[in-house]
């Protein structure tokens, strides 16, 4: 298949839809928790969690378009200022999956998925309990996105992993408690190491012959 950008835009609404979401690869399968202004835990699946720096140490992700009403992950952390970012295994894929309803905004989806929250001292926002690896963020700026939709940067306050997922090096290690990944839309993938390697030097470069 060969695609210029008028065959891209001729295309079946939701086979371009697909096409696009997974052109990019695996990316990272995360759960974002939120606390609304009037204690109602949000929990919401999110596929475009990236790194921004380490020093200081600061994390980004995209929210879709608002539409007429806003997202309830958008709307808390804007309201509250705090939010968690939590891996999921396979495990938790289908659970995971269906916080991408939108259900009501009163309607807690730890509830309705059947998570357990889990709570630090002094940080108002919930952490997914069974999540291995868990994030707490801290919100800094919205970043308007030329296709509507926003891109929200926090910088990392607390962050919880098992001490045997990360070596002496401080290199976490996503096949030890099953980390998921999403392709699209809807379809998981396992994570499995398959090698590591040391930084490269210019003069250290193979010859690869």
């Amino acid at each position: 298949m060969e695609l210029e950008k008028t065959n891209i835009k001729e295309l079946d609404r939701t086979y371009r839809l697909n096409l696009i979401n997974s052109i990019t690869g695996i990316k990272p399968a995360n759960l974002i928790g939120t606390r609304s202004k009037n204690q109602i835990d949000n929990v919401a699946i999110f596929s475009s969690v990236v790194h921004l720096g380490s020093n200081p140490a600061q994390i980004g992700f995209v929210v879709r378009p608002k539409k007429k009403t806003p997202r309830d992950t958008f709307v808390n952390i804007n309201e509250t200022g705090y939010y968690t970012i939590n891996h999921i295994t396979q495990s938790m894929i289908h659970r995971a999956h269906a916080t991408s309803a939108n259900v009501d905004s009163q309607i807690s989806e730890f509830d309705l998925m059947k998570m357990d929250r889990m709570f630090i001292k002094g940080f108002l926002a919930p952490f997914v309990k069974e999540s291995p690896v868990k994030i707490g963020m801290k919100h800094i700026q919205n970043v308007p996105l030329p296709n509507g939709t926003t891109f929200i940067i926090g910088s990392v306050e607390n962050i919880i992993i098992p001490d045997e997922s990360i070596n002496d090096l401080g290199e976490l290690d996503l096949s030890t408690y099953d980390c998921a990944g999403i392709s699209g839309l809807n379809t998981y993938y396992n994570m499995q190491m398959v090698n590591r390697f040391p930084y490269i030097k210019a003069n250290e470069i193979p010859s690869f012959e």
